[in-house]
């Protein structure tokens, strides 16, 4: 450890209070509760929302310290040093506007709104306090995620020339009418479907693992399972990256049960394939006139992980890998695929 880093960690506080402000049937809210119970750094966890205190009391024990009705009757009480957000995306700007202005960092499920016109002040109001906001893109953490963006970035596999990605979900879950009334499948409240919900992780990935950013979207976004609900269950759009990469990715509900999870890029000098849902064998790589490689985690991904993470930059522990810019960019992103769909146009993001 340099003398700077020690210097850093002795200043920063060894423990944290967090503030969890959600409803009932907040998003991933189960994942975000085991994620509070198995960090080591989280002291003590105040609730905004007395409807979720028996789930949340049952998971933390002990570590649940306060509850409350609502964020503005909390945060005159405390002040934690992170407030986890898992709320429906129409009501989560107000709950991270009260935390900003608490002074508190911020960690929102995506999509934390509607329109990424409502969630640029918030980017503004946290870069101007020199706050952290971050949406739940917690394959960022993912220890293949990292490897991939190591191995290209320190080019095993050269210039990168282009990428494909899938990421493919149940359309199961689709035919459930309690699914038909759930505020995910209501574009009013939730901005939109697989592509905000589950394709903003991918194309979050693509420019965190290439290092560049999205410049331009083109392609097309719709219902083709014919199910009951006003979001989109598919998506497949062509992307061009600011180093001059090209990729596509297809975002939609089409199987029966699990996911496809896949990435692939092409470089000058080799080619580069995650298959996420591979766990025996998910990354692979191989650099022209090598043999193929492979790479199996000992440590896994997912949201325990990230709360950790998340957790430990609060307190200065941990670089933030996820920036309010980024984040931004990825709502941005996705909803100039939507813009894209419905005018037959590329998009500048």
């Amino acid at each position: 450890m340099t003398r700077r880093s020690l210097l850093f960690s002795l200043a920063a506080p060894a423990q944290a209070e967090v503030a969890l402000i959600t409803h009932a049937d907040g998003p991933h809210l189960s994942a975000y509760i085991e994620g509070l119970a198995k960090t080591p750094e989280v002291a003590k966890v105040y609730l905004a929302n007395a409807a979720t205190e028996q789930q949340v009391r049952k998971g933390l024990g002990d570590k649940l310290i306060a509850v409350y009705k609502s964020p503005g009757e909390l945060f005159k009480k405390h002040k934690p040093h992170l407030a986890i957000i898992p709320m429906e995306a129409k009501l989560a700007p107000p709950a991270i506007d009260a935390a900003l202005n608490a002074g508190c960092n911020v960690m929102a499920e995506k999509p934390a709104c509607v329109r990424p016109e409502d969630f640029a002040p918030l980017v503004e109001k946290a870069n101007a306090k020199n706050l952290q906001l971050a949406l739940a893109l917690c394959n960022r953490v993912d220890p293949i995620m990292r490897q991939a963006r190591e191995l290209i970035q320190t080019g095993a596999i050269g210039k990168i020339y282009g990428m494909e990605m899938h990421t493919i979900a149940d359309q199961t879950r689709l035919k459930n009418p309690a699914y038909h009334q759930s505020w995910t499948a209501q574009k009013s409240r939730s901005g939109g479907g697989h592509l905000l919900w589950l394709g903003i992780h991918w194309l979050d990935l693509a420019a965190y693992i290439s290092g560049s950013k999205i410049t331009q979207i083109a392609g097309f976004a719709g219902n083709v399972g014919g199910q009951p609900i006003d979001t989109e269950d598919a998506a497949a759009v062509a992307l061009k990256f600011a180093n001059g990469t090209f990729g596509t990715l297809t975002s939609g509900y089409y199987i029966d049960k699990g996911k496809h999870l896949f990435f692939k890029f092409w470089g000058a000098n080799g080619w580069l394939e995650i298959h996420h849902d591979r766990p025996e064998n998910p990354l692979e790589w191989q650099t022209h006139g090598q043999p193929v490689q492979r790479m199996k985690p000992t440590q896994q991904g997912g949201y325990t992980p990230w709360v950790q993470h998340i957790v430990r930059a609060a307190i200065h522990l941990e670089k933030p890998v996820l920036s309010a810019n980024e984040s931004l960019h990825a709502l941005k992103t996705v909803f100039a695929g939507y813009k894209a769909a419905e005018t037959g146009r590329t998009q500048t993001v």
